[in-house]
């Protein structure tokens, strides 16, 4: 029973490869980078689903430079949005199951409690945007779905903010890090985990859910996390998010409520900083 991963060798994708090493299971993981499938082209996905007919289609790819959208919309929306629905398509053909992870871009930030499934979406930015176009084309075309948005994705492995911090201190001993977008990281290999438990479930529960670690943080929080946890002396000013001008908005609240996962999944989610200390003493 064949499994392919979209992105299999991204940040998360390459979490799931670590996961599955301590997992028994009769699937047979086929981890996908861009070389192997270029998945805006309908002709090459449908190859890749003819040749593997896989039972699970799990999508870690996706267009995530939020600044970069704004001035290259075509190709955010052609990654986010109508790739999405070509995996989509070819998933409904083969009687495939999606699971698509998402981001908390899809909501405004102007909210100040925890965003549950049901809110309103409201993206303002060309990222957020065509990521929620991704998750309306999977839940027009197929329903043998998950969407999981997600939040503050970071790891050991790829490009992210604790590695581009625990860098940048190879060279400073001082950043200004913004206080005033408030959210939660989310350890990758957490994530994985929880796809995993998904692909394991029985009985299906299909559908849309928010997942990060427990907590709240903001990005001057996270940051002092990331020095304390690695013993490194760096001196931390917070600002506003005025003191950064960036080409694409961003949310200034999106901490995700986690009810429907926990209760779906029957599971405790790790404390941010306890996951976040995993991933130090991994690095």
């Amino acid at each position: 029973m064949n499994i392919i991963v979209v992105g299999g060798t991204g940040q998360l994708g390459q979490c799931l490869q670590e996961a599955i090493k301590t997992k028994k299971t009769d699937y047979n993981f086929i981890f996908l980078s861009s070389k192997d499938l270029n998945y805006t082209d309908q002709e090459q996905t449908a190859a890749i689903f003819r040749k593997y007919i896989p039972v699970f289609c799990l999508n870690c790819a996706a267009y995530t430079a939020v600044d970069l959208a704004e001035d290259e919309k075509e190709q955010a929306f052609a990654v986010n949005q109508y790739a999405v629905r070509n995996l989509a398509e070819q998933c409904n053909l083969y009687n495939t199951t999606l699971i698509h992870i998402s981001t908390d871009f899809v909501f405004n930030g102007d909210c100040s409690v925890p965003l549950t499934e049901e809110l309103p979406v409201n993206p303002v930015n060309v990222y957020g945007l065509s990521k929620l176009k991704g998750e309306q084309e999977i839940q027009g075309i197929l329903e043998k779905h998950y969407i999981i948005r997600t939040s503050w994705l970071y790891s050991e492995n790829a490009a992210n903010f604790v590695k581009t911090m625990l860098n940048l201190a190879k060279n400073r001993d001082h950043l200004s890090v913004i206080y005033d977008q408030v959210g939660t990281p989310t350890y990758a290999m957490d994530l994985a985990n929880i796809i995993l438990k998904f692909i394991a479930l029985e009985q299906p529960l299909y559908g849309l859910y928010h997942y990060s670690n427990e907590g709240v943080a903001s990005w001057y929080d996270f940051a002092k996390a990331v020095f304390e946890f690695a013993e490194v002396d760096m001196k931390i000013t917070p600002v506003s998010s005025a003191a950064f001008v960036t080409r694409a908005k961003r949310p200034h609240f999106s901490v995700l409520d986690k009810s429907k996962i926990k209760a779906a999944l029957n599971i405790e989610i790790p404390y941010w900083r306890d996951s976040l200390n995993r991933c130090i003493q991994r690095i």
